[in-house]
């Protein structure tokens, strides 16, 4: 199967859209895929602000980008675009970091003004970098990710059989079997 990239743009250690991604990444697996998580914000912030594009960590993170088939695109929305967290790790990926992959955006936020930040903001960058297919994304209200005490995360049902399509045709575009039943 696939080797999937999933990478969350989100500064919070405690970010509701990595939790999120994480939750799809299981989704991924359970389909065959091998899943590669990567939050941005374990990236030392020096190499990120300093344009630092020989940091090890900066070229072994384009090497994670090179090597695999798709990658999923996670991120908070702030004033209507995606993370500068985010950004600051495209702006230090080679130009055509994404030639030929298949690429699922997606967005968490507080409010659905921003629902648009994908097609507006996210996926131009997205487009620029040269995949072959950009799958369409989806925006999910914070209030729709809850996290319990013990740490498990929980959808809201509507937001979760979005995520769930979105997902499983993200798969498809990879070459992937989907899931009958959403899983856990």
């Amino acid at each position: 199967m696939a080797t999937v990239l999933s990478v969350s743009g989100s500064p919070s250690a405690t970010s509701r859209t990595a939790r999120l991604l994480r939750h799809l990444d299981q989704r991924l697996v359970a389909q065959g895929h091998e899943v590669i998580p990567l939050d941005v914000r374990t990236l030392p912030p020096e190499a990120l602000l300093h344009a630092d594009f020989h940091h090890p960590a900066i070229v072994e993170t384009a090497a994670l980008f090179q090597q695999a088939d798709g990658v999923v695109i996670g991120t908070p929305v702030y004033k209507a675009a995606y993370s500068g967290l985010l950004k600051a790790l495209l702006d230090l990926l080679p130009q055509y970091a994404l030639t030929g992959k298949t690429v699922l955006p997606l967005a968490t936020g507080g409010s659905t003004a921003h629902v648009l930040a994908i097609d507006y903001a996210l996926r131009p960058v997205l487009n620029s970098m040269g995949p072959a297919h950009i799958t369409p994304g989806w925006f999910t209200l914070d209030k729709e990710i809850t996290v319990g005490d013990d740490g498990a995360l929980t959808v809201a049902p509507a937001a979760a059989e979005a995520l769930a399509q979105v997902t499983d045709q993200f798969s498809r575009a990879l070459g992937g079997r989907t899931l009958l039943a959403a899983t856990g």
